[in-house]
């Protein structure tokens, strides 16, 4: 394989006309870059040039090394640059969350992205240990969670808090113990959890998700309240779900005594420094949490 060095500076060569000049410009010596000349010579086991003093014509050869040498140097040099390049509002960032925060970001994002349309936004929903698993298997970018990691390739920090509200259909004015009994809940992949930790706070009564009749369930964040809102029962969700609701005048939410939220984390491989672009979005999804 042909020395790229030793290739550039005889394509410069080439070009300069002149070994002194030749030397000046990639700051080596004179001796150096007939040195260089010489071993691409011995490699190919032909002659390039046919030297007259300080002056040199091409042979044959040596014009059609330069030909196609000339686009290799180039095409290296552009690689270098490509390679150490890290804009950042241009190319791929892959995100995953789980679908609240998801809800009040995706929106956020493209909007971020039809700003600069070099910066390609990938956005998955996903619960909490897919994106602890593929943060630290490097599927994703950046990734927010609504519990610390347990993974050591994972490191997460707090950025944000997000209230869980008790929201019944529109007509429940009082949502008291027997009120919610009576309704039933509206179960999703997170239901027990956030029924526990808001309902344990302020419901003396409460002692598990079973006292509660199961009136449905959905695992799509955005359908979640359907059924509150027709009347079928009641839920406990975080509030980027309930804002997102096309819905709002059917639903009520309930201020309780005692307020609970989740802390979220933002999630990055623990080994990886972060790129420019990933900055980028990152800095943007901090401001609307």
């Amino acid at each position: 394989m042909i020395n790229p060095n030793w290739l550039q500076s005889f394509c410069t060569l080439v070009e300069v006309g002149h070994f002194t000049r030749t030397a000046e410009r990639l700051h080596m010596t004179q001796s150096g870059v007939s040195q260089q000349v010489r071993k691409l010579e011995e490699q190919l086991g032909c002659a390039l040039l046919v030297r007259q003093g300080k002056q040199f014509t091409l042979t044959d050869a040596g014009e059609r090394l330069y030909r196609e040498g000339r686009q290799l140097v180039e095409a290296l040099g552009n690689l270098e640059q490509r390679v150490a390049a890290d804009p950042a509002w241009e190319g791929l960032v892959r995100v995953m969350s789980p679908g609240s925060v998801g809800l009040k970001l995706y929106r956020r994002l493209l909007a971020l992205q039809r700003g600069h349309p070099a910066l390609v936004i990938d956005y998955r929903f996903a619960p909490n240990a897919d994106v602890e698993r593929a943060v630290a298997g490097g599927g994703v970018d950046v990734g927010f969670m609504t519990a610390p990691s347990a993974l050591e390739d994972v490191s997460v920090r707090p950025v944000a808090r997000e209230p869980l509200l008790l929201v019944t259909p529109a007509a429940v004015v009082d949502p008291d113990w027997g009120a919610l009994c009576r309704l039933g809940f509206i179960d999703h992949p997170d239901g027990a959890h956030h029924a526990g930790l808001l309902l344990g706070a302020n419901y003396p009564e409460y002692e598990h998700i079973q006292q509660l009749g199961k009136a449905g369930f959905s695992n799509q964040i955005n359908l979640i309240l359907e059924p509150v809102s027709l009347g079928l029962g009641f839920t406990v969700l975080p509030a980027h779900a309930v804002e997102a609701f096309d819905h709002p005048a059917h639903v009520r939410v309930h201020p309780l005594a005692h307020p609970v939220s989740e802390t979220l984390y933002l999630a990055s491989h623990r080994r990886k420094a972060m790129p420019n672009r990933v900055a980028t979005v990152v800095e943007e999804a901090l401001q609307h949490l």
